[in-house]
């Protein structure tokens, strides 16, 4: 069955005539009894029958009107799951890899809540090189740590440095405390050297990564201890005190180029109502 000659047949059944169903869905008479006698031709039964000077559903007629209600329902429903998709595209999502366990699934849920059939393709890098894919237009947004005194993006919360270790770790005064920090242009890297540095604290750079797992692997196996941001650290890691104060750095979400139509005013609003408490 034609789903334009249901439409058109629920049409007759609401108005009670050829004549104003064929007004209702902007066809002549003619192209609109043509259509109901090959939708009769097509069912093999007459729908229709005189009653006096009116023309009425028979019980053929009345039979199909409840079923072709659901199948054009069910026609306009499916239309409007797949029309979801038209010019869908994914949103390239950069992240630093050491906020992909507290932070990231957070952002996801928003993201989802405010277009429950979007796509997410996830980019994992460390923020300045983010920012090059999103400047390349080869990104749409990216979660980013940002300058101090800076007004970039639409600020998300804040994040504290902190020294982790494993949690039977003992510092030895007696040797050089062995060191496993992120690459040279982190934060907390320059931080963390330049402090025991000016306490005269004689430090061995075991290992230096790009990348909070590999960061933590270390340290979980009580080779070193490390300097990261609060919102990276596992329950497994254990956060030391006594040790130089590390920077507090901004999280903020940026965007790229070419606006992205899932990131709408509403939906960055919702963004920055995510505040974590490091």
């Amino acid at each position: 069955m034609d789903i334009d000659a249901l439409r058109s047949f629920l049409a007759f059944a609401e108005t009670g005539s050829f004549t104003r169903a064929a007004k209702q869905i902007n066809r002549t008479q003619s192209a609109f009894s043509t259509q109901m006698r090959k939708l009769e031709e097509g069912l093999c039964v007459k729908l229709f029958e005189k009653e006096g000077r009116n023309l009425v559903l028979s019980e053929a007629g009345l039979a199909l009107r409840s079923h072709a209600e659901k199948l054009v329902d069910l026609h306009n429903h499916t239309l409007k799951q797949v029309k979801c998709y038209e010019n869908k595209r994914p949103l390239r999502l950069g992240c630093p890899e050491d906020y992909n366990d507290n932070l990231l699934p957070k952002m996801i849920k928003i993201l989802q809540r405010a277009e429950p059939t979007c796509s997410v393709h996830i980019v994992n890098e460390p923020s300045v090189s983010l920012r090059q894919k999103l400047d390349a237009g080869e990104l749409d947004a990216a979660i980013v740590t940002r300058a101090p005194n800076s007004e970039e993006g639409y600020w998300i919360t804040s994040d504290r440095g902190v020294w982790i270790s494993h949690p039977d770790f003992i510092l030895d005064d007696s040797r050089p405390i062995p060191l496993a920090l992120f690459n040279t242009d982190c934060k907390y890297h320059a931080s963390a050297i330049n402090s025991l540095t000016k306490q005269n604290t004689a430090y061995q750079l075991l290992t230096c990564s790009n990348t909070a797992s590999a960061q933590r692997a270390i340290v979980r196996e009580g080779l070193a201890i490390g300097a990261m941001g609060a919102l990276s650290v596992t329950s497994d890691l254990k956060i030391l005190d006594k040790m130089p104060t590390l920077p507090t750095v901004d999280i903020v979400f940026i965007t790229g180029i070419n606006s992205h139509p899932l990131l709408d005013k509403q939906c960055l609003e919702q963004l920055q109502t995510l505040v974590l408490v490091s």
